[in-house]
């Protein structure tokens, strides 16, 4: 919007702003909306930390929709991951790599939300089992307690499988072209086969 190169500094950034505010001002007829999206832009380029994370990711961490950015979080480690993989580029697929990994985490916290399910069922059994004391009921307030707090790790798990979903989806549209497979050299006097 500002017309900048990526590593413009202060300087420019302010000496554009300036230039585009002049005519998109609503004070000298220019469209409130189109200045709201400048005055954006300024902000963001004049804050360091929201720069580099829009220059990493393409995402302003006050605006970007938070579903992307936890998406963002969990592909960030992924991308490490495939640059510091050995392997030449080209010789493995890192998207395919990084959709397993996607989807072996949702296995893994599906599974996990089972478990919690099953020890919740167990602590509410008990519940209903334990007789009340005169009184206080401490157990049964523990009891509850644990039931409640193994709610809320339900809560967290299915959120975290939200996230997982959503990096998985942020994927959608790439694809990796792998190097052509090598023919086997034939040495004069071999058959192919």
């Amino acid at each position: 919007m500002l017309g900048l190169e990526r590593d413009a500094d202060d300087n420019a950034v302010k000496a554009a702003y300036r230039k585009a505010a002049k005519g998109m001002h609503p004070d000298s007829g220019g469209d409130a909306d189109q200045f709201a999206r400048l005055q954006t832009c300024y902000d963001l380029l004049r804050d360091p930390v929201r720069r580099k994370v829009f220059d990493d990711t393409g995402f302003d961490p006050q605006l970007a929709d938070p579903r992307d950015l936890k998406g963002l979080m969990l592909l960030e480690p992924l991308v490490n991951e495939v640059i510091l993989d050995e392997r030449e580029p080209g010789s493995f697929d890192p998207l395919a790599a990084m959709r397993r990994k996607l989807s072996d985490d949702i296995v893994k916290s599906r599974f996990h939300i089972l478990e919690l399910e099953r020890h919740r069922n167990r602590v509410r059994q008990h519940i209903d089992r334990l007789g009340r004391k005169a009184g206080t009921d401490f157990l049964g307030s523990m009891l509850r307690a644990r039931s409640q707090s193994i709610a809320e790790a339900i809560r967290n798990a299915e959120t975290q499988i939200q996230s997982i979903e959503q990096a998985y989806a942020m994927l959608e549209g790439y694809s990796y072209e792998l190097a052509a497979a090598l023919e086997p050299v034939l040495v004069k006097g071999e058959a192919a086969e």
